[in-house]
């Protein structure tokens, strides 16, 4: 090989690793106006927010459902990496338990509106809710049994139960401003301390 090509596909990496970036800015962006204005928030809205224009959102992502599986995939992946993450940084397992939660408390408002926007392809959903299943449920459990080795919490509860408990207090939070999901969830993360 010579120099030439040891250029060219370092310049192709560095391309790589851009579009891989500035595809994750895409994401991020797209889910926190999700979480704001939720999944029918114009496109435009996206767009300003990632700092791109329409046409590169168009370019990654033809369709609106297209974005939002992208988004629903990006959050599964970007929750199931921070478990450890957490439990590595935090103070205390609880800590890390309870940050982890929001986390996922973050990703159940975004999630909004995609059984809607599936409605037409069940296989298209069964297939992801299987992947947010055998991508979150362990990291769960690793976090819930981190904190019972802790003598922090009393480990009865089974993470799927608990991501379904968090999950059915977050529904309806879109729709009643008075309803506040997440200080309910954060009760139900303390009250597993308090169980001890």
């Amino acid at each position: 090989m010579n120099d030439s090509d040891e250029r060219t596909g370092e310049a192709a990496q560095s391309q790589r690793k851009d579009a891989r970036r500035n595809k994750e800015t895409l994401l991020d962006a797209a889910a926190a106006v999700f979480v704001a204005s939720g999944v029918e928030a114009p496109v435009r809205d996206i767009a300003a927010r990632a700092g791109v224009g329409l046409g590169t959102i168009y370019r990654h992502f033809p369709t609106r459902a297209d974005l939002i599986i992208a988004v629903y995939r990006h959050q599964v992946e970007a929750c199931a990496e921070a478990g450890p993450a957490l439990l590595a940084t935090s103070p205390t397992p609880h800590a890390a338990l309870a940050r982890w939660i929001n986390l996922f408390v973050d990703f159940l408002v975004t999630k909004h509106g995609l059984a809607a926007v599936l409605q037409s392809d069940n296989a298209g959903f069964d297939a992801l809710h299987a992947y947010f299943l055998d991508r979150l449920v362990p990291v769960c459990a690793q976090l819930l049994e981190a904190a019972a080795a802790a003598d922090e919490i009393h480990y009865d509860l089974e993470a799927y139960a608990l991501m379904r408990g968090v999950g059915n207090l977050c529904i309806g939070a879109e729709s009643d401003p008075r309803y506040d999901a997440r200080r309910l969830v954060e009760v139900l993360v303390a009250g597993l301390r308090g169980a001890n």
